[in-house]
């Protein structure tokens, strides 16, 4: 069973930044996409970023401020999120992706103060 394990998580104020980071407990072969997904209170989740076969996709809502980068070889995703608002308060959520077969992480929880 592939685990994935969130970290970087917590408050911040307005303005300021975070890296979130992702390990997955397999490492003998890579995942087809890694990304994050968050849930605010009362909200659905929703894609942030995702990285597939190198290539970065964005939510129009963090284009500019976050950055997803992957260490392939240790099956590691990082989010970059700076320049952060009070709307990106939310749980983030790693997922990855490999023949269809989607893992989810346990969350760690963001906070942005006003």
């Amino acid at each position: 069973q592939v685990r994935l394990v969130e970290s970087g998580g917590g408050l911040v104020q307005a303005g300021g930044s975070l890296r979130l980071s992702c390990a997955a407990s397999e490492s003998r072969f890579s995942f087809s996409a890694m990304g994050w997904y968050r849930q605010a209170p009362g909200k659905e989740r929703e894609l942030v970023a995702t990285s597939r076969g190198g290539s970065p996709r964005y939510a129009d809502s963090v284009k500019g401020r976050f950055t997803i980068f992957r260490d392939n070889g240790q099956n590691t995703v990082y989010l970059q999120m700076n320049s952060l608002k009070p709307e990106d308060t939310a749980v983030y959520y790693c997922n990855a992706e490999i023949i269809g077969i989607e893992y989810w992480g346990k969350g760690t929880l963001v906070t942005v103060s006003s």
